[in-house]
């Protein structure tokens, strides 16, 4: 079967480096916010283009800590989409503040910028647009409507690792940019990470404090925080990783080429891509009317498929009765009806790929399911 994603070839792709990179960790006595946190924190704010990069545990830590950081809790409403990874939306939720969903571009199934003005309430203090897939949000837009309301623009580029809006990494734009390292990721470690990006001194001080309990000295609680940390290990790798970023997104926007070329004009409808932005394709993900029989085609013929994401959080039973959706929310739930992730690693191989395309060929498109 060929997986849609195989963090295990990452690793061997660049294995020598990696073993070395965890021996000196190993054998250097320090694994918790040591030299190899501060070094990838100092490399991947070059890499991003902004001052400050603050490492945490996770994804979900790096938006609950962008959101506690800028001040945002109890009382107050952060919009954002409801076709994301449930993460987006619990850590509005984990940091006190009230979800509120808008639909996406049909296109590009990022915050649809003309639905956002609608859900601004005297309550709202946030806008989390979403890069979804490795897609940049219009954040021009999103950010022209949020300052004019005096609102926090918080990134959550936790598919978007290298990917470019205008001239400018995505994390750049906003008042604080948010990633994971999870696995799968264009930039994955081999556990959970996180990182959350800012040009501003003082929310990059107050991160630093909530990632660790809010110690200003060791044991002495300044603030409430946490226990978020990145460690040691994962950095390391990180580092080693980060060498390879942007040479791994070349060769996934090759393949999506590969894919978009072969695939126009058969059963499956291919990503379009957003004008003065570069794709990063962490997935890519196609439309298909008649998907879960393609789904089991493809599956017979080898190839894996996934839906990323099947249920929008507004539907999701933990969710549906604690969150403010404005506005039908029509292309979110075509979307959750249609869309379907094909593999997508750097390490494919050109034959695995041509399967991907034949098995798609050679699906007649019967939409029954």
């Amino acid at each position: 079967m060929i997986p849609v994603a195989n963090p295990l070839a990452g690793y061997l792709a660049s294995r020598a480096e990696i073993d070395e990179a965890v021996r000196r960790v190993l054998a250097g006595g320090r694994y918790i916010l040591g030299p190899e946190v501060e070094a990838f924190e100092a490399e991947f704010a070059a890499y991003i283009g902004v001052r400050f990069a603050v490492g945490v545990a996770s994804g979900t830590d790096a938006l609950v800590l962008a959101l506690r950081a800028a001040g945002i809790g109890p009382g107050d409403e952060v919009v954002t989409v409801s076709h994301t990874a449930v993460a987006t939306v619990a850590a509005i939720e984990l940091a006190g503040a009230t979800p509120v969903l808008v639909d996406i571009e049909p296109d590009y199934y990022t915050l649809d910028p003309a639905r956002l003005e609608a859900a601004i309430s005297p309550r709202t203090k946030a806008v989390i647009p979403v890069h979804l897939y490795g897609q940049p949000a219009d954040l021009e837009a999103i950010l022209a409507v949020s300052r004019r309301y005096g609102l926090r623009v918080i990134e959550d580029c936790a598919q978007a690792h290298g990917a470019v809006y205008r001239g400018r990494r995505v994390g750049a734009w906003g008042d604080l940019g948010c990633f994971s390292f999870y696995p799968t990721k264009n930039l994955g470690a081999f556990g959970d990470g996180g990182m959350v990006v800012t040009d501003d001194p003082g929310l990059a001080d107050r991160l630093r404090l909530l990632r660790e309990y809010g110690w200003a000295e060791r044991y002495v609680s300044s603030l409430p925080g946490l226990n978020s940390r990145l460690d040691e290990l994962q950095a390391a790798i990180l580092r080693v990783k980060l060498r390879h970023l942007e040479a791994g997104n070349c060769r996934r926007r090759a393949i999506a080429a590969r894919y978009s070329q072969a695939l126009t004009g058969t059963a499956v409808e291919p990503p379009r891509l957003r004008p003065d932005a570069t794709h990063v394709f962490h997935l890519f993900v196609v439309r298909s009317k008649a998907r879960d029989h393609l789904r089991r085609f493809l599956a017979e013929r080898g190839v894996g498929t996934a839906v990323h994401y099947p249920v929008p959080v507004h539907l999701q039973p933990a969710y549906r009765d604690r969150v403010r959706v404005v506005g039908p929310l029509t292309e979110t739930e075509r979307a959750a009806r249609e869309v379907v992730s094909l593999p997508m690693y750097p390490e494919l191989t050109d034959d695995e790929v041509q399967t991907v395309i034949d098995s798609i060929r050679a699906f007649g498109g019967d939409a029954r399911d």
